[in-house]
């Protein structure tokens, strides 16, 4: 567990006119979304996601907000909103049921079945309260109001939160695209109706906030895609989000007009687009979907395969077909099309895969050389519509690394939100709103919680950083064994050192070293085996320093004899 500002102290107790947000996630990152709202004893959290380890977190699957902020309040809880469908807002959401298991789950239609098929895989069966755009819905103290947006996947909401102290707008992630391929817009005349209500926090995503003018619409890459299929001589791989319908609704149609045959590849992806066509959000053509088994009675200029890994997840399957780990062999004349865009952090990876993609033979496209993908999140354009829109009278912006918080909390001011009234916090940090002014009142432990293998918030820092040792500079062990009766060494030291380059003859160079070490302290009247292997650790780790210019991980060992 972190604490994020040292400067700031435990928030003193909410007071009674008063409502408290605390993000436990999704501010000063790109993940992990989720927000806890308080007001009269009674908890609501909007949204719970999961963030994707980078290549600083070894051997971690995901990383979750951190609950133990809420452990022994969720009788407190009232429900938990989800915004929509995307794994950085509903992949925590089975860690968090497992702790209490009847916490209600409010969203969307399809929000509700994605989060539904993932914890059946979990063995959870939820309580769920499906709402849509216009409806509101009393949860404790709570009375919330959804709102329709626009965003990378269909059913998205905002949520209008009334409380007796206080009125909070929570855009969750949306952009304002005026011409959605679902023809679902942002409801912006719902912002207003609130505005002229009263919104007093107004918790907005920062996604784009850098980014100047407005989102290129959806529609706009059509042709892109198009041209793709146009061009590609053999099979078309598609990488991209297993939850981007509108994505896979565009690869369906051009398909179709091709006259390609498509198969998805990931059970995520196949899990994910079952659900939407099922649900009516993907519509896809007649005869255009194919099992994967049967690709091989088609010729590969007829070929299409949407797959996952557009973020150079290693265990996904374009990263395996890049490593030829896969039934899918890539080669001469194949054309991978990467249709995301990159979120921070994955840069390397994902041009890993690129790099390895081109070796074998493939041409690949992706953000970089063609419009083959817009983002779904609101640019500064839009945000600034938004906050003329809604006028709020305090802002807390959301969703973002440090750089896009500011640049949106700037964009508030500029429309006229007085500066002292845009709150800029991290995760942990404690905002109450009180008499319609927020401000920051203290922070609450809020860390980082790994989920690795099937042990999840055992694994914490210190583990971490043995295993970035471990791959980054290498391992000695080193094992003596002293005659307990003259406190010398009767063998050893016997030495295996792993992950260097230079020769295991030049460690015999350290074993003077620490059988004097060893001499001074036996001398001085150590015994201790404990005491005696931090030495043989102390004298290794000053010779390897030295001589090397390395810090390994040194397992020492002292065998009393």
């Amino acid at each position: 567990m972190s604490h994020p500002h040292p400067e700031l102290h435990l928030p003193p107790k909410l007071a009674a006119d008063g409502v408290r947000v605390v993000a436990l996630g999704g501010l000063g990152e790109v993940g992990r979304n989720m927000a806890v709202i308080e007001h009269a004893g009674q908890l609501l959290i909007i949204d719970c996601g999961v963030l994707f380890p980078e290549d600083h977190h070894p051997g971690v699957d995901l990383i979750l907000p951190d609950f133990q902020y809420i452990e022994d309040r969720l009788d407190q809880v009232q429900a938990i909103v989800l915004t929509h469908g995307h794994e950085d807002h509903i992949g925590a959401v089975p860690y968090l049921l497992k702790l209490k298991k009847d916490i209600p789950i409010v969203g969307s239609m399809l929000t509700l079945a994605l989060i539904e098929a993932k914890l059946k895989e979990h063995r959870i069966t939820p309580y769920t309260l499906g709402v849509k755009e216009g409806m509101r819905e009393k949860l404790g103290v709570f009375d919330c109001e959804f709102v329709a947006v626009n965003h990378s996947i269909p059913d998205a909401l905002a949520v209008f939160v009334r409380t007796p102290a206080g009125t909070i707008l929570h855009t969750g992630d949306f952009k304002m695209d005026q011409l959605p391929l679902d023809n679902r817009l942002t409801d912006l005349r719902a912002f207003a109706r609130l505005g002229e209500e009263g919104v007093d926090l107004f918790m907005t995503d920062s996604t784009n906030a850098e980014v100047p003018g407005f989102t290129t619409p959806e529609k706009d890459i059509a042709p892109a895609i198009d041209k793709v299929f146009r061009d590609a001589e053999r099979r078309i791989i598609v990488a991209c989000f297993s939850s981007h319908v509108h994505r896979v609704q565009q690869v369906l149609n051009a398909a179709e007009k091709a006259g390609r045959k498509v198969a998805m590849v990931g059970r995520s992806m196949i899990r994910n687009m079952g659900i939407a066509a099922e649900l009516g959000y993907l519509k896809v053509p007649d005869g255009v979907l194919v099992d994967v088994k049967k690709l091989d009675t088609f010729p590969d200029h007829q070929v299409v395969l949407i797959c996952t890994g557009s973020q150079g997840e290693p265990m996904a399957a374009l990263s395996r077909m890049a490593n030829r780990d896969h039934r899918i062999d890539v080669g001469q004349g194949d054309t991978v099309l990467l249709a995301s865009s990159l979120i921070p952090g994955n840069e390397n990876a994902v041009y890993r895969v690129i790099n390895g993609l081109m070796r074998l033979g493939a041409n690949v496209v992706h953000k970089g050389n063609a419009k083959v993908h817009v983002s779904g999140h609101a640019s500064a354009g839009e945000l600034l519509y938004c906050y003329n829109i809604v006028k709020p009278r305090n802002v807390m912006p959301v969703h973002g690394e440090w750089r896009h918080l500011v640049a949106n909390a700037e964009l508030a001011v500029q429309t006229g939100v007085p500066r002292e009234r845009v709150v800029l916090a991290e995760d942990g940090v404690v905002v109450d709103l009180v008499k319609g002014r927020a401000k920051v009142v203290g922070a609450v432990d809020c860390g980082y919680v790994y989920v690795d293998g099937s042990s999840v918030g055992e694994f914490d820092e210190a583990l971490l950083k043995d295993r970035r040792i471990l791959r980054d500079e290498g391992f000695i062990s080193v094992i003596v064994v002293m005659d307990s009766a003259t406190g010398k060494v009767a063998a050893g030291p016997e030495i295996q050192a792993r992950g260097f380059a230079e020769d295991d003859e030049i460690f015999r160079q350290v074993r003077p070293k620490i059988e004097q070490a060893l001499a001074d302290a036996t001398g001085n009247g150590v015994t201790d085996s404990y005491q005696l292997e931090q030495v043989v650790r102390r004298a290794v780790g000053s010779w390897v320093g030295g001589k090397i210019r390395r810090r390994p991980m040194i397992i020492p060992v002292v065998i009393q004899a």
